[in-house]
Order: structure tokens, then sequence, then C-alpha cells
């Protein structure tokens, strides 16, 4: 993690609650018209590509104001780790979440709001470190879910007023976004150890007292195994491989 990131993804979420309080303030001048040109329409397939715009419309001031800081803290910690990240996880909620109310939900009214965003952000964070096996992001995980999990209450069936498929389409998004989204080993590499979301490696599959393997450096069958950061009978083209990935990760990409 690094100031620039969490710079970044604090500008990037504060602009995206400008330009919803923006739209909020033309919807209401105009009588709330496009919650129902723009809210998704269960089963109307004309309708489906609303599911792209429906997060960005509220139907009321309360629900905006409701809306605003869960949507800016967990879409902050969602964004640190990566601008391109995030709108991809953004991308799979808002279709997930979306699909959901447009498969699911019964009746003829509009489905607007960001709540299936937050959901998503939620299950997102929660989950990231654990697929990650980034010991920062488990922890953030856990604060974030401490401070939100009473928001899980409006998933309960039943609620009256809520969109609670919407909800749960959006948590599911999240979690899957998580397992997508993951950060993967370079090809040829060993198993990844656990990295503390600082920059420092925590622990590796074994530990570092592992014995030699079979085939040690100096051994008549070695193959590779004393050089560092190569799993044994890598290919040579591994450890670039590797090097490009941790750049672009560091670049926040």
């Amino acid at each position: 993690m690094s100031v620039r990131k969490v710079r970044d993804a604090v500008v990037l979420m504060g602009a995206f609650i400008a330009v919803l309080w923006i739209l909020q303030v033309f919807n209401w001048a105009d009588g709330y018209r496009l919650d129902y040109q723009l809210g998704i329409l269960p089963h109307q397939v004309s309708r489906l590509p609303d599911i792209f715009v429906a997060p960005l419309l509220h139907v009321s001031w309360q629900h905006i104001e409701g809306n605003t800081v869960p949507l800016f803290v967990l879409g902050a910690l969602a964004a640190y780790r990566g601008i391109v990240k995030f709108l991809l996880l953004t991308l799979i909620v808002a279709v997930t979440s979306g699909l959901a109310v447009w498969l699911f939900q019964g009746g003829d009214a509009p489905t607007v709001g960001a709540s299936g965003l937050i959901f998503g952000y939620f299950g997102y964070v929660v989950i990231r470190g654990f697929f990650d096996r980034n010991l920062l992001d488990v922890g953030v995980g856990i604060v974030a879910g401490i401070l939100y999990w009473t928001i899980l209450q409006v998933a309960i069936p039943g609620t009256p007023g809520i969109s609670w498929i919407g909800h749960l389409g959006g948590l599911f998004g999240g979690v899957l976004a998580a397992w997508v989204l993951r950060a993967r080993p370079a090809v040829g590499a060993g198993p990844r150890g656990w990295t503390t979301g600082f920059g420092g490696r925590a622990v590796r599959p074994g530990g570092p007292g592992r014995a030699p393997s079979a085939g040690s450096a100096g051994s008549p069958g070695s193959r590779d195994s004393a050089t560092p950061g190569r799993a044994p009978g890598a290919h040579p083209g591994s450890k670039a491989a590797e090097d490009l990935l941790r750049e672009l990760e560091e670049k926040g990409i």
C-alpha cells in the first residue's frame, strides 16, 4: 500500500459522490422522472441496459444521504489497491446486482440506488485479503465487517421498500470479484506466501527452516533449486514475468 494509492482512492470516491449528488439535484428538480425512465424494471428486455445507470439515481434526499457515507468509506477501501481493479469490481457488482433485480424481483416498480454497489464493496473488502493472502487487507476487512455488519439487516427478505434481492446480488458480486481479481503468482513461481501489505512478505509456504529438497544445489540432480525466487525447473522467463506483474501491481494496475 502507498500514500499515492490511498490518495487516488479518496479522490476517485469523492468525485463519484459529487456526480451522484449533482444527478440527484437534476432528478429532484425534474420530479424524479429519471427514476422511472432509467430505473431497473424486472423482466423488460428493453430496460436491461438500465442496470448500469440505476445505481447512480436515488428516490429521495434521505435515500442518497443514507448511502453517501458507507459508499464513500467502503468504496475508498476497495479502491486503494488499484483504480483499474476497482473499476472492474464496480462493473461486476453492477451486473450481478442489476441482473438479480431484473431476473428475480417482482412487481413493476423501478429500482434505483447505490445500495447494490455498497453491498458489493462490502463483500469485496471483507473477503479480499483471504484470496490475496494479504494481512493488511484481512485486517481492513475485519474492521469494515465490524463497522458495517448491520447493513446486512436490510438484505433480509421482506424488508418493506427495500430491494433485498439487489443487495444480495451486489454482495455476491463483491465476493465473486474478490476471487476473479485476486493476486496470482508469476508463471513458474512456487506457491504464494502471505504478505504484510506494506511491501514485505510475511510467511512463505514451508517456512524459513524447510530442508533442501532432493537435487539441491551441488547435487547431481540439481534443477535450478539454488536460484532465489525461482521454483525448481522453472523456465528462466518466469522471473521476468514475476517482475512485470509486481511492477504492474505497484502502479495500481
